[in-house]
């Protein structure tokens, strides 16, 4: 589930700065952002999301480093590994209790990602607008690229076969980017559907130790598919899942609420729901901020002590059928 959810936050930063459309092709040169990329996941300590720090930061999750992690618990360790990332600057969204907070998401990704100590620092483009007036360059918080997280609970023991069609329509979505998931004992990444089979990547592949090379490159190949993926019939998906979406810009988060309410919200007995205000019965929503520390976000969570200055969420559990 560790590399599931390295998976679905890659692809995230693959839309985030080469596009939907991009390709990675064999033996070719790559973009220098997408070496950049493959150095936030090499398995060493100090790479931001290496399965080290992933596993680390578990802990604060209640989930000691070796147990097993369901896809919630992915999706809140990634939603804290982000705020030590500031060259990707995601605003990673991890729904609570079936519902996405339509309010809660605008005030989180409006919000300008800069401090006092990264002034000095390159923002990224999407947040820098040029004064034409007065010939200057000034910041403002557009949008900041929203990593959108639902995890879900779609049975007991098994997927209940009404929520089989809303499941498949997501995978529709431009904004997609697939599901967490997977079948007692093994996870997976689904990537799509054809019938009632799910597409997906399979982690279970032992490979080689990769590193940065001398010139600063990585040796890409096991990054990608060795092998087709692979198929399974959807009603033996295990009913615990987390879906994920990408809206780079606040028009795309827009277009992903439409179409739910077209595509999910339709449904007698509803996957997840979509709020436009925040709950008056839950306690208010604060933006996740970087904690204050004088160290690098990996020395930071090598102490398990700190890790109680974070905001510590409780495993998702269904709370209706």
């Amino acid at each position: 589930m560790l590399r599931c959810g390295q998976m679905m936050l890659a692809q995230a930063l693959i839309c985030r700065h080469l596009g939907r459309d991009w390709n990675w092709e064999k033996q070719k040169e790559q973009p220098k952002e997408y070496q950049r990329i493959l150095q936030c996941f090499l398995d060493r300590k100090d790479c931001c999301y290496s399965i080290h720090q992933m596993a680390q930061m578990g802990v604060g999750e209640g989930k000691s480093v070796g147990e097993w992690f369901g896809p919630n618990t992915v999706a809140q360790v990634l939603k804290k590994l982000a705020l030590f990332d500031e060259w990707n600057s995601l605003a990673v969204y991890v729904s609570m209790d079936n519902t996405v907070v339509i309010e809660d998401i605008k005030k989180m990704c409006r919000i300008l990602p800069f401090s006092a100590d990264t002034a000095d620092e390159s923002p990224p483009d999407s947040f820098i607008t040029s004064n034409q007036s007065k010939g200057t360059s000034a910041f403002c918080p557009a949008w900041k690229p929203l990593l959108l997280i639902v995890p879900l609970r779609l049975g007991i023991n098994q997927i209940n076969p009404v929520y089989v069609d809303a499941f498949k329509e997501c995978f529709k979505m431009p904004q997609s980017l697939g599901a967490l998931g997977g079948k007692p004992n093994n996870a997976y990444y689904f990537i799509g559907f054809l019938g009632d089979e799910l597409i997906f990547l399979d982690p279970h592949t032992t490979q080689t130790f990769v590193d940065t090379e001398e010139n600063g490159t990585v040796d890409d190949q096991t990054f990608h598919c060795l092998q087709s993926p692979q198929q399974m019939n959807i009603l033996n998906l295990d009913p615990s899942v987390a879906l994920g979406f990408f809206c780079k810009e606040e028009k795309d988060f827009d277009n992903w609420c439409c179409l739910v309410q077209k595509e999910i919200l339709k449904e007698n007995l509803r996957m997840f729901e979509l709020v436009q205000k925040h709950p008056p019965h839950w306690p208010p929503f604060v933006p996740p901020t970087k904690p204050e520390v004088t160290t690098t976000g990996a020395e930071f969570i090598d102490s398990t002590e700190q890790l109680e200055d974070l905001d510590l969420e409780e495993d998702f559990e269904i709370l209706s059928l």
